[in-house]
């Protein structure tokens, strides 16, 4: 039982180093023709958007521009992964 606890106690910690060496990787994802950039890192948490005022007229636009550029940079935190 007590073997079981320790597996367990070392898999918590190999998870917790591969969280922390996921969050130093970043990926940068862009839509709208470069006019929408986001940053994401490893555990797939937003780090920064930049968005061309150009993008900020047209709310259907935006809208698309940020769902392209979230599932690109998902994609490319996956295949970090």
């Amino acid at each position: 039982m007590f073997a079981k606890l320790k597996q367990l106690r070392d898999m918590r910690g190999k998870a917790k180093n591969l969280q922390n060496l996921l969050a130093d990787e970043k990926v940068e994802a862009s839509a709208a023709w470069g006019k929408m950039k986001m940053v994401m890192n490893g555990n797939q948490q937003v780090e920064s958007v930049t968005i061309d005022p150009e993008l900020l007229t047209n709310k259907e636009k935006l809208e698309n521009a940020i769902k392209e550029a979230t599932n690109d940079a998902i994609k490319k935190t996956q295949r970090v992964m």
